[in-house]
C-alpha cells in the first residue's frame, strides 16, 4: 500500500516516513508539505523528495495521513476526495466546522479520525466511559502534559478522554465541559481539564475520578512518539478497501466495550 503523508517535514510526520520504512506492505509514496514549505525539493527519504499535494498524481498512492495543522483541513480533504482514496486525520485542535467537514467527506470516501492512535489510549478511553458510568456521583478531572512548543489545549487526546467520560453517563460533553480550569469554584457534574507545557514531553494523560474518602486515577503515558505513527500506519491499512464512513480507533482495533456493556445492559431492561 503506497502511502502519502501530510505534514511529512514535522515531528510526527518525520516518524511516519520511518515506520512506513520499516512496515512491510507499505511504502511512503508522497511527503507532502505546503506550497510555500522551505522543504518543498528536499529530500524526505534517500529517494522521496517534498512535494505539494496538488503535484499528487492519480495513480501515486493509496492512502493518505495528515499529521500537518488545521489550517490546512480542507486543503487536505479535497485532495483525498479529488485521488478518492482513504484518510486518516491525526491533527489535533480542530474546531466543530472542521469536524463537520471530516464528517462530510465520509460520504465520498473512508475517513478516519484520531487525536491519539496508540493503542494504550484506545484502551484508556474505553475504560473511562467504563468508569464514569460506575461512579456516577464521582467529580472528573483531566490533567494533560505535553512538550513546550505544543499549540492547543487542552490536549486532542484529554478531549477525547473527557467525551468518553461524558458517554458513559449518556450526557453531552458539550454541555458538562468546563474547558481548562481557572478561578472558580468547581460546578457539580462538569468535566474539567488541566493543560501543563513543559520541557520535551511526548504525551501523558490522567483522568482523575474523586469522590468522597477515596479516588480513581487512570493514566497513559508515552515514551516514544513512534508508537503514535504506528497506530497512523496501522490504521490506514485498516481503511483499506473499507466502504465511504466515518472511523475510530475503536473501530480499528474492535474496542467497544463500553458500547456493548450499555446496550445489553438496555436490552435487559427491556
Amino acid at each position: 500500500m503506497r502511502i502519502g503523508v501530510f505534514g511529512a517535514s514535522g515531528r510526527m510526520g518525520q516518524a511516519v516516513l520511518r515506520e512506513l520504512d520499516d512496515t512491510a506492505g507499505v511504502s511512503a509514496a508522497a511527503a507532502l508539505v505546503h506550497a510555500h514549505s522551505s522543504r518543498l525539493g528536499d529530500f524526505a527519504t534517500d529517494e522521496l523528495q517534498y512535494q505539494t499535494a496538488q503535484d499528487i498524481e492519480p495513480e501515486q498512492v493509496d492512502g493518505l495521513i495528515d499529521f500537518s495543522l488545521p489550517a490546512a483541513l480542507s486543503e487536505n480533504i479535497a485532495t483525498a476526495e479529488r485521488l478518492q482514496v482513504p484518510l486518516v486525520v491525526c491533527t489535533t485542535g480542530l474546531n466543530e466546522a472542521q469536524q463537520q467537514q471530516l464528517q462530510q467527506a465520509a460520504q465520498h470516501i473512508p475517513v478516519l479520525y484520531a487525536a491519539n492512535t496508540s493503542l494504550g489510549v484506545t484502551l484508556l478511553k474505553e475504560l473511562v466511559a467504563i468508569a464514569s458510568r460506575a461512579l456516577p456521583a464521582a467529580d472528573i478531572e483531566i490533567v494533560e502534559a505535553h512538550h513546550s512548543a505544543k499549540r492547543d489545549a487542552p490536549s486532542g487526546t484529554a478531549i477525547l478522554l473527557g467525551q468518553a467520560a461524558a458517554q458513559g453517563r449518556q450526557q453531552d460533553h458539550a454541555a458538562v465541559s468546563a474547558g481548562l480550569r481557572a478561578e472558580g469554584i468547581r460546578e457539580p457534574g462538569s468535566i474539567g481539564y488541566a493543560a501543563i507545557r513543559a520541557g520535551d514531553i511526548i504525551g501523558e494523560h490522567t483522568v482523575y475520578l474523586v469522590q468522597a474518602g477515596e479516588r480513581v486515577e487512570l493514566t497513559h503515558r508515552v515514551s516514544n512518539r513512534q508508537v503514535f505513527a504506528a497506530g497512523a500506519v496501522h490504521a490506514v491499512r485498516w481503511l483499506e478497501n473499507k466502504q465511504a464512513g466515518f472511523y475510530e480507533m475503536n473501530d480499528v482495533l474492535n474496542l467497544h466495550f463500553a458500547l456493548e456493556s450499555e446496550g445489553k445492559a438496555t436490552d435487559k431492561i427491556g
